[in-house]
């Protein structure tokens, strides 16, 4: 195990994680093969947090399934940038899809490494770290008067130091245009114990500042997690979330309403559902959309709308979100639907 900077034990797949999760469910020819997850950690590193991996209680729970590497990685299929991130980027560090709005890449550390994230495509091979330099993306907000809001990702922000990300917001808050900052992050379910005093006592100088938590099942909402997540809500942080509709994980209706009921009452708006991106070696996490969709319905029968979220699909293309479960998109066959973007055009998406 090698501590991270935070104090909080971090298990790397270079041994410790694999070495670890091999202890703790041995092969008895039924379980995972550990070398040939080695060869697939050598290509995309596997890293989670101790209080995650003492979550997992056997091969393929959905702690297991999201953390744990698997040879369906390697699959071709897929893309490595589904949504043109590099197409949306007019400086390092920016993406700028929707007129008024960029996410700010503050950096590309986690404290855990998904195994269906977005941008694995930065940290494969024991790719890390953060942009060598922020003042090309501040410059590019600055000299951007339509941008009214940044939304801080990466990466994690929250795993920057105190005093780094005390002086990105400080920066964010000293340009006029710029009304709302947002910070997407996982740190207060992965990584709890770095939600300090110091750190919300920070945050708290910055408003309008939100933050939304991505979290896909209700067993990442440990006692650890929940006091965090009060702490911050107790500090006055309007909190959302965002989740990932994941095969095997939380792709049944029982699952996503104790996990959106236990976010609602930890005072956190469920926000997002997302439709799994088109990642590559990401295909034995999809759900098919008209699954997600019966899912929305039924939810809807069962919980109120408070905490039910939006069911959204990020278009290939750097073409930005749709409503699954609105007028924006209609299925023409069975895995061919029709969308229309923010801006009106037409899309065709194929599963």
């Amino acid at each position: 195990m090698t501590p991270d900077s935070s104090g909080k034990q971090i298990l790397f797949s270079n041994s410790a994680f694999l070495r670890e999760l091999a202890a703790r469910l041995p092969d008895k020819g039924r379980g995972p093969d550990y070398q040939a997850l080695q060869k697939v950690a050598d290509i995309y590193p596997a890293k989670i947090t101790s209080g995650f991996f003492d979550l997992i209680q056997e091969v393929d729970d959905p702690i297991y399934r999201q953390f744990v590497p698997s040879v369906e990685e390697l699959a071709e299929c897929g893309e490595a940038d589904p949504l043109a991130e590099q197409a949306c980027s007019p400086v390092e560090g920016i993406l700028h899809r929707y007129p008024d709005r960029v996410v700010l890449l503050a950096q590309n550390r986690c404290p855990v490494r998904c195994r269906f994230c977005l941008r694995k495509r930065l940290w494969a091979k024991g790719g890390e770290g953060r942009p060598a330099d922020l003042e090309p993306a501040l410059g590019y907000i600055k000299n951007t008067p339509a941008i009214k809001e940044v939304i801080l990702s990466g990466g994690d922000p929250l795993m920057m130091t105190d005093e780094s990300l005390d002086g990105l917001l400080a920066a964010l808050s000293a340009v006029g245009h710029v009304r709302v900052v947002r910070i997407h992050t996982r740190v207060p379910t992965a990584l709890p114990e770095r939600i300090t005093p110091n750190l919300l006592n920070m945050l708290t100088r910055y408003k309008p500042l939100f933050v939304n938590i991505h979290v896909n099942h209700p067993v990442e909402l440990s006692a650890p997690a929940a006091t965090a997540i009060g702490l911050m809500a107790d500090a006055g942080l309007p909190l959302g979330s965002q989740s990932v509709l994941l095969k095997g994980v939380n792709d049944e209706t029982n699952t996503l309403e104790s996990l959106f009921a236990g976010l609602y009452e930890l005072r956190v708006r469920p926000y997002y559902l997302h439709h799994l991106d088109r990642i590559k070696g990401v295909a034995h996490f999809a759900v098919p959309v008209k699954k997600g969709l019966l899912l929305m319905e039924s939810l809807r029968r069962r919980t109120g709308g408070m905490n039910l979220p939006a069911f959204v699909l990020d278009l290939p293309g750097g073409w930005g979100k749709v409503r699954l479960d609105s007028n924006q998109v209609k299925e023409l066959e069975p895995g061919l639907w029709q969308a229309r973007d923010f801006s009106g055009r037409i899309h065709i998406y194929k599963e």
